[in-house]
Formats: structure tokens, C-alpha cells, sequence
């Protein structure tokens, strides 16, 4: 029987560098959307119902040193440990197949430490390497805020209740339309406060506390300041943290830009967009460290993983803040989008309150990268 390995392992790998060499037996369709990326990651796409007679006529594509460690993949795990069967009966020595496969993949979050608080306390980003979201817990004397929270609350209880953190403020800087946000549920559980920003909440079936430009939340010796600004969606507002930190929110990535359409309304958010980049965020300072609530892929990543830069950084290396042209950018946000997330409807429906799906219907309305950003 072949050996296994969790993906909080495979995580920790990826995140510190490590060369890894990944055998994905999904479909080709499943394989071309969306597989595990890194740094040092080496994929190749064999299909299991391919090698059901063997492996051999795919040597070619593998290792020639039969030595080396070869991880086999599938949807949820199943699979991938009849291919790492094959891979061991082809002599490959060190073979392991990831436990739960893309489905866990998918759902891990992997905490890192961001920095200290000049006010005292620390930040933390919660980095979701299958779906590219991240998310962040602010802890200054015992309290803490999360902001931008996934669905999978476990891991922020476990790590606050490790760490002796009491969790008061729960916010979102927008309402999500790639993946469902544990935010009111979180607030619920820990008899927090949940923050939405009022012009994105307007059809929501819960009560929320708003959140408005210039409104000031403490968390033991730090305040949380909010910044409307609108683009990504009519109520998108970002959160300066400290003064050191610029949350964004889904408006400014670091190596792109928010794209304004998940709600329909591209033509009629463009405006907003450019206003927030080119003169909300222009009048901040450059030293703001940027926390953004997505990434695209591995080449964003510091070398211990985080996703992070300098305000002053982005603005002279990320093309989505260097277009001078006003038409040039409408055409720019506009004609420049990837598809959309998968069930983006029924995943802003789910955070309005309108939709209850399921535990796993949930888990397969998120499957697939996200598709935050233009271009």
C-alpha cells in the first residue's frame, strides 16, 4: 500500500521552496483549470483511468532517477493511491499519494506571521494555496480582528484559542463572489461583532454591523481604519491597519489589479476602480505594506510564503496602476477578464444569506482557482 501525505505537509514544502514532482491523475479538462502550483512545483497530468493496465507507457514523462519522490494526486485521494501503486511497481522508491486530494488542497489554510505591531500585537495572513485567498488575524493584547475569513472556520478558532487570542471584530472588505466567507459565522460563534460594507450589504438577509470610510475599530492597543474604496464592487473598502498595513481587500493585488464585473456592472465600476487606485490609494504612504485578499500564483509569493509589498513597490512595478490613459484603462478592466468563478452567483447569494447550500455543495462551488483579477 502506498504511502500518504497530508497536505498540510505538502503546504509547508511548497512554502519553503522545496522542488516537488507531482503526478495529477484528474481528467485532463480538471488538470487544464486549475492543479498545485509552487515555486519548485513539477506537475504532469496522467490520467488514473490511463494507467489502469500500468504506468510504463508514461515513463517518458517521469523522473528517470527512480529514486526520486514522485507525490500522486487525484480529486479526494482515491485515485491518486492506485497511481502511486503503479509508480511503486514501475520501481519508483518513494512514492506518496496527498490524503484527501485537490478537495483538501482546496479547504487548508496555512498561517503565516506577517509582522509586529508598532502599537504592540501582531498580524497574521492565513494563506489558502489551492484557491489563492488570504486572509488575516490582527492580535494586539489578547484581542483580536479577522478580516476576509474562508468558509473553514476551524482553523482561525484553533489558531486564536492556541494562541490566547479572544476574537471581537470579524470584517469583510467587500461581499465575496469566489468564495464563501466565514465571517457571520464566525461572529456568531464567538459572540463577535461582523462588519460588511453597507453598500454591498444592501440585499442581505442577516443583520451586520456597517463599516464606513473612516471608521475606526480597536483591537487591545491597535486601531483598524476603514478606507472606502470602491471598484471591485460598489462597497469594496480597504482597511489600514497600525498605519503600517493596507489591506485591499480584492482592488489592488501585486502583480494586478481588481476586476469590477462579478456583479454585473463592469462598465458602471470602471470609474470607481481608477478613482481608488490612481487617487484613494495614490494619497496614501508609499511605506503601507500591501495585504491583498487574493493572489495570483507562486511568483507573488516572499520567501517565506507570505503575500505582501511595499504601496511605493507597487506603484512603480504593477502595470494595472501605470496606465495613463483613461480609455486605455476602461479598455484595460474590461476586455482583459478571465472567466468567471465558478457559481459566482450562487457563492454571492450563499454570503447574502439567500442560499443555505450544503457542506459539500459548498466544496464544489469553490472548486477551481480564483478569478479575482484582470489580466
Amino acid at each position: 500500500m502506498a504511502k500518504t501525505i497530508s497536505v498540510k505537509e505538502i503546504a509547508n514544502k511548497i512554502m519553503r521552496g522545496e522542488e516537488l514532482f507531482i503526478v495529477d491523475a484528474r481528467n485532463p479538462e480538471d488538470f487544464a483549470d486549475w492543479r498545485i502550483e509552487g515555486k519548485g512545483v513539477e506537475v504532469v497530468n496522467i490520467p488514473y483511468f490511463e494507467v489502469l493496465d500500468g504506468i510504463e507507457p508514461y515513463l517518458d514523462r517521469l523522473p528517470k532517477e527512480k529514486s526520486k519522490t514522485i507525490y500522486a494526486v487525484c480529486a479526494k485521494g482515491g485515485s491518486s493511491e492506485f497511481v502511486a501503486e503503479q509508480l511503486e511497481a514501475a520501481g519508483y522508491t518513494d512514492v506518496y499519494s496527498i490524503e484527501g486530494g485537490m478537495k483538501a488542497w482546496s479547504e487548508h489554510l496555512e498561517p503565516v506571521k506577517i509582522g509586529e505591531l508598532k502599537s504592540g500585537g501582531t498580524i497574521y495572513q492565513f494563506v489558502r494555496l489551492g484557491k489563492g485567498c488570504l486572509s488575516y488575524l490582527v492580535e494586539s493584547n489578547g484581542e483580536g480582528a479577522l478580516i476576509d475569513t474562508n468558509r473553514m472556520t476551524d482553523a482561525y478558532v484553533r489558531f486564536a484559542n492556541e494562541h490566547g487570542i479572544t476574537i471581537k471584530h470579524v470584517l469583510d472588505t467587500h461581499l465575496h463572489a469566489d468564495h464563501i466567507s466565514g465571517g457571520r459565522k464566525l461572529a456568531e460563534e464567538l459572540g463577535a461583532t461582523y462588519y460588511l460594507p453597507p453598500k454591498d450589504a444592501e440585499e442581505v438577509t442577516f443583520t451586520y454591523t456597517p463599516i464606513q470610510d473612516g471608521d475606526r475599530i480597536h483591537v487591545g492597543h491597535v486601531v483598524i481604519e476603514a478606507l472606502y474604496s470602491p471598484g471591485h464592487t460598489i462597497g469594496s473598502t480597504s482597511f489600514i491597519v497600525d498605519d503600517q498595513y493596507l489591506l485591499t481587500g480584492d482592488i489592488l493585488f501585486i502583480d494586478s489589479i481588481g476586476r469590477p464585473d462579478l456583479a454585473g456592472k463592469a462598465q458602471d465600476w470602471v470609474s470607481d476602480l481608477r478613482e481608488t487606485l490612481y487617487r484613494r490609494y495614490k494619497q496614501l504612504a508609499d511605506d503601507l505594506i500591501v495585504l491583498p485578499a487574493h493572489y495570483m500564483g507562486p511568483k507573488e509569493m516572499n520567501e517565506d510564503g507570505s503575500v505582501a509589498e511595499r504601496l511605493g513597490v507597487l506603484y512603480e512595478k504593477n502595470h494595472g496602476l501605470n496606465i495613463s490613459s483613461d480609455e486605455e484603462f476602461r479598455r484595460t478592466v474590461t476586455e482583459n477578464l478571465p472567466p468567471q468563478p465558478n457559481a459566482y452567483k450562487e457563492i454571492r447569494q450563499t454570503n447574502m444569506g439567500k442560499l443555505h447550500p450544503t457542506e459539500e455543495e459548498q466544496r464544489e462551488m469553490e472548486i477551481g482557482p480564483n478569478r479575482c483579477a484582470v489580466r
